[in-house]
């Protein structure tokens, strides 16, 4: 795996173990949600600038973002569309 598919799979991870969708992440790092979605196909080469704010939004180290996935571990399901309760 590439390390534009590793950022792709922990970004799609993280936010679906933290229930947040992808537009509220786009809002919160102040983006589009159609880049959110990009970046999480490896659509996107995306910038460390990018990446950080992704990060401080999502409250996470921006390192976790290029870690290794464990092998054989399933890919993170969809979240269901639309925003979350109170938003």
């Amino acid at each position: 795996m590439d390390t534009r598919g590793r950022i792709a799979w922990n970004l799609r991870k993280i936010r679906a173990d933290k229930k947040v969708t992808q537009e509220n992440l786009a809002v919160d790092a102040g983006v589009d949600r159609t880049t959110i979605s990009g970046i999480e196909r490896g659509d996107y080469n995306i910038s460390v600038d990018l990446l950080d704010r992704i990060a401080t939004a999502l409250a996470i180290d921006i390192a976790v973002l290029f870690a290794v996935p464990p092998s054989g571990e399933i890919p993170p399901a969809a979240l269901p569309a639309g925003r979350k309760p109170g938003k």
